[in-house]
Parts: C-alpha cells; structure tokens; sequence
C-alpha cells in the first residue's frame, strides 16, 4: 500500500466531488440538497481558496482534507481507502501546521465524533442545526495543540 499525500489542484477537483457525492448518497439521514455539477463548483471553490490536501492510494484518489486556517471544512475518504489509517494522516498533518484546529461534524454522524475524539478533539458546542444549510444538529469540536 502506498500513499501519496499532495496539494490539491483543479485538475482533482472532479474526483474530489466524486468522494464527496459517494458519502452523501450512502448516508441515509444526509439531506441531498444539490446536484453534481454544484459539488464540483464546490471543491474548485475550495482548491482555489483553501489549503486543500488529496490523499492517493496506489495512483487512485483515496480522499482529502480541506482546511481554511484553523477550521478543517471537509475531511472525506472513499470507502476503498477507509479504516486504512489515511484520514488519521490528513489530520496529522493539518495538525503540524499549526495549535489549533476547530471543525463542525453532525451529531447524527457517531463514527466521526469517535475519530475526532480519538485525535484530541473535544466537543464544545451543539446545535439544533438551524445555523447549516443542511439543518441538522451539528457540534462544534476543537483540537488544542501543545503550546507554541
């Protein structure tokens, strides 16, 4: 197995919206408020203005981790390269970058609480859901770093 971490670039755009439709379409409580050709125009929006880092395994594009300063706004890997150790590397290596690191994850979404959970990241806030485009109940959780 290898993996190949990198920058993300327009031209990966397509097979970044891919993961992302995939896990929405097998997540039977997600709401599916848009339509392909919007989750592409949304991972180019988040290449051209977010550090956006892909994952590959074995030359195939195996996820990402999308991050804005301190806040990750997508961490997504295929079901090929789950449970692999892939999406703990993403946020390992957000975590080098800098002390802190502050996500929005659904409470109806337990496997990705635990993973959050597992890397250090305490829940701080939740809500109802009305503040997402999605109106489901989210919570707030936060990585606090060593000191600098």
């Amino acid at each position: 197995m290898t993996v190949l971490y990198s920058a993300a670039v327009l031209q990966d755009a397509e097979g970044l919206a891919a993961i992302l439709r995939g896990w929405i379409i097998e997540t039977n409580w997600m709401p599916k408020l848009h339509i392909p050709v919007e989750d592409l125009g949304f991972l180019q929006h988040l290449i051209a203005t977010q550090v956006v880092t892909k994952a590959s395994l074995d030359g195939r594009t195996a996820g990402f981790l999308a991050r804005d300063g301190a806040e990750i706004s997508c961490l997504y890997l295929a079901p090929f390269a789950r449970s692999q150790g892939i999406g703990s590397q993403l946020l390992t290596r957000a975590k080098a970058d800098t002390s802190r690191l502050e996500l929005w994850t659904f409470q109806a979404n337990p496997g990705a609480r635990r993973f959050y959970a597992r890397h250090g990241f305490a829940e701080a806030i939740m809500t109802d859901g009305q503040g997402n485009d999605e109106k489901l109940p989210d919570v707030r959780m936060i990585w606090e770093g060593p000191a600098a």
